[in-house]
């Protein structure tokens, strides 16, 4: 799998001979491999022009740009690798099918609560009593199976999500208050991580859906909108819990991470640069992990679970093969 590289210092981005360079405003020159990347995430104050852009796009390079409040802004996407009218002809026939669309919902969800709960289980056979909440999870995936529109499925996993996250302050170490999910912007540390988290998932799902002959904006639980990649938005939550939330935990037990690394101003905090490199040096570790994979019959990487995902609902649209949604199995 390529590589991800993070630029959290100000300067400007530019094509230099056959290869990308950072210049800095101290005038600092950083060169990177461009032949290895997957895709470049801007997280600084950084200027950029045509001639970069189009160079990254001959690399099928993607360009995720993030704004002040560590939020995903938008990307400069190259042409797609794929493209299939029929594709997106079936994205649309499923989207419209109410009991299609359906079922492709329930099953994300059902994934999403999973993937919540092994994270749960983790914990609860260490030293940490949480039966309940196990428990509140059963019940949400016997309730998935008898909601009868997209609007109680989302309801479902809400409700499950609350759960989940009321969980948080126990597994924490101390000076890290979570009090519930709380963005636009993120009132405490806590809350800080979990939004540059989420927001470096869908972005790498961005680029993974890329990858296939998908529309990003034609999506089955989260409905379709302007200016944002909603398909990304579903995948999302079947990732959230392996990667922004594991990673979460580690950095905090681990004591990786201080005061200095976050910046309270004006009711909202963020990450400062040292936090974010942290926080993404630990998340793009985690990509690059290998598991075996139960039906590849080799190792893959995390992040290529990414693009399997989306693979695997592109398969499903065009044969009928059933779609199942990611569930952690180790």
């Amino acid at each position: 799998m390529n590589d991800n590289y993070h630029i959290f210092s100000d300067g400007r981005v530019e094509r230099h001979n056959d290869t990308v360079r950072l210049v800095t405003e101290d005038d600092e020159k950083k060169y990177l491999p461009i032949e290895n990347a997957e895709a470049l995430y801007l997280h600084g104050q950084i200027d950029f022009n045509t001639r970069v852009v189009s160079f990254l796009d001959d690399h099928g390079v993607a360009m995720h740009v993030f704004g002040w409040n560590d939020y995903y802004s938008g990307s400069i996407m190259p042409e797609r690798g794929q493209t299939s009218g029929q594709t997106v002809v079936e994205q649309v026939r499923a989207y419209d099918d109410e009991t299609h669309r359906g079922k492709i919902a329930r099953e994300i969800v059902e994934g999403s609560i999973h993937n919540m709960r092994a994270n749960v289980t983790y914990y609860d056979n260490r030293d940490y009593d949480l039966g309940a909440t196990l428990e509140s999870f059963d019940r949400r995936r016997d309730e998935i199976q008898s909601v009868a529109s997209v609007e109680e499925a989302m309801g479902v996993e809400a409700s499950a999500r609350r759960a989940y996250y009321a969980i948080f302050d126990q597994i924490l170490s101390d000076g890290f208050v979570f009090g519930g999910r709380k963005y636009n912007p993120p009132n405490n540390k806590v809350n800080s991580l979990i939004s540059f988290g989420n927001s470096l998932v869908y972005a790498n799902i961005v680029s993974a859906i890329r990858a296939t002959a998908l529309d990003p904006t034609i999506s089955y639980l989260h409905e379709p909108g302007e200016r944002r990649y909603s398909l990304a938005l579903d995948i999302a939550d079947l990732f959230k819990p392996v990667l922004t939330d594991r990673v979460v935990f580690r950095l905090v037990n681990r004591g990786q991470l201080s005061d200095d690394d976050f910046d309270s101003e004006m009711n909202a905090c963020l990450l400062t640069e040292s936090g974010r490199e942290t926080f993404s040096k630990e998340f793009e570790q985690t990509l690059d992990r290998t598991i075996e994979h139960p039906n590849l019959n080799r190792k893959v990487s995390y992040q290529y679970l990414l693009r399997v995902e989306a693979y695997k609902l592109k398969k499903h649209l065009l044969t009928g093969e059933p779609y199942e949604a990611f569930e952690r199995w180790w």
